[in-house]
């Protein structure tokens, strides 16, 4: 008989990049459970996003094809409901599925206000859910207090009262209790937050922000300036806003615990953020700060490792199906030499990246080209 493979549970965060976790070496984080799930991982120190932005990079992590080309082109195109994801593969294999938290690859309204209850509290269609069989979350709204939750038992937006993530993960940890267990088929759980993504300035569920004087920034921040305070103002919630992340990934981990020995866990980020790094802020660039994200994969039996073959979002849905197989989702032979990067469309948001553009990456080098193909950018 074939062994049952491990349940599989995926957090994925939103705007963290890799650089802001304690383990990889950031000064200002307050990291301990993520440094500890790190130390007991396959820590890929070279993993990036294929889009680094929000609904491009979620549909390439779900379907495992790149934008456009999974249909999502520009930053409000939904996500078409014919197209194959990793819930709809893992379903056809006896899978049970479930969706947590922010999907922000449903249909929007562009004249809406991006940040408010209008998106968070729209309601995604049933059809357009990615074919997760219990689906419980939100379009978008960056309400990082007292979320709007809406799906599966829950027909109307509802708002819940605490720290987005605290709502969410305190959900996940129920759903997957009561979905794992001997007797019950695999189950596969993706949790998504909306942290540490802006306003940095919301209340962080108690953690006090580090005084931006106090911050230390990397040395490709420009000093002496509004690019040095605003970095120092941003980067002062957005380590609040990690912690608080962070505490709650560990509450969300401890509730799970008996079920550790049968759970593949893996961490990622969509994208990451500038935070004035090259004088610039926001994601959309094709710069480190906003394209490599971290990206941790525990697996029952495996021992921990420092990984640096190149690793991207894209890959997720093929590890999961190995995974899903009791297959090693890291052959030996698995040494990608590139990988491609792109921003398919500018989006015309404030200080966002001005143009699309594609990227090829290796581990030493990054050559960034305009769409006529000119070079834009090299060794970034």
């Amino acid at each position: 008989m074939t062994p049952k493979p491990p349940d599989i549970l995926l957090i994925l965060t939103t705007q963290l990049r890799a650089q802001a976790l304690a383990h990889a070496g950031d000064p200002n984080a307050v990291t301990p459970v993520l440094d500890a799930l790190a130390a007991t991982s396959r820590r890929f120190t070279q993993a990036v996003t294929p889009h680094p932005f929000g609904p491009h990079a979620r549909a390439a992590l779900l379907t495992g094809v790149p934008s456009p080309q999974n249909g999502v082109s520009g930053y409000f195109d939904p996500l078409p409901t014919s197209r194959r994801t990793i819930a709809h593969d893992l379903n056809e294999r006896g899978w049970r599925t479930a969706f947590l938290g922010k999907w922000h690859l449903s249909r929007r309204d562009p004249a809406a206000p991006l940040v408010g209850e209008t998106h968070a509290r729209q309601t995604v269609p049933e059809n357009a859910r990615g074919g997760f069989q219990f689906w419980r979350g939100f379009e978008s709204g960056f309400l990082l207090n007292a979320p709007f939750l809406h799906g599966t038992g829950l027909p109307v937006p509802t708002r819940f009262p605490g720290y987005q993530p605290d709502v969410i993960l305190r959900q996940a940890a129920a759903c997957f209790l009561d979905n794992t267990g001997p007797g019950k088929p695999p189950f596969f759980l993706l949790a998504s937050l909306e942290t540490p993504h802006p306003p940095y300035d919301a209340p962080a569920a108690g953690i006090r922000p580090v005084p931006p004087d106090n911050i230390l920034l990397p040395p490709n921040v420009p000093l002496g300036g509004e690019t040095e305070q605003r970095a120092r103002r941003e980067l002062s919630g957005y380590h609040a806003h990690i912690t608080a992340t962070d505490r709650a990934i560990g509450r969300l981990l401890d509730a799970i615990a008996p079920r550790a020995a049968s759970t593949a866990i893996i961490f990622t980020s969509v994208h990451g953020d500038m935070h004035g790094s090259h004088g610039l802020f926001r994601k959309g660039w094709p710069h480190e700060e906003s394209v490599r994200v971290p990206l941790l994969v525990k697996l029952p039996g495996q021992p921990a490792a420092a990984d640096h073959r190149l690793a991207s979002l894209l890959d997720i849905p093929r590890w999961l199906l190995a995974i899903a197989g009791n297959r090693d989702p890291f052959p030996p032979g698995w040494n990608p030499a590139a990988q491609t990067l792109s921003m398919p469309c500018a989006v015309g948001l404030p200080f966002q990246c001005d143009r699309p553009w594609r990227a090829v990456r290796t581990a030493s080098a990054k050559q960034v080209f305009n769409t006529d193909g000119s070079l834009w950018l090299q060794d970034v």
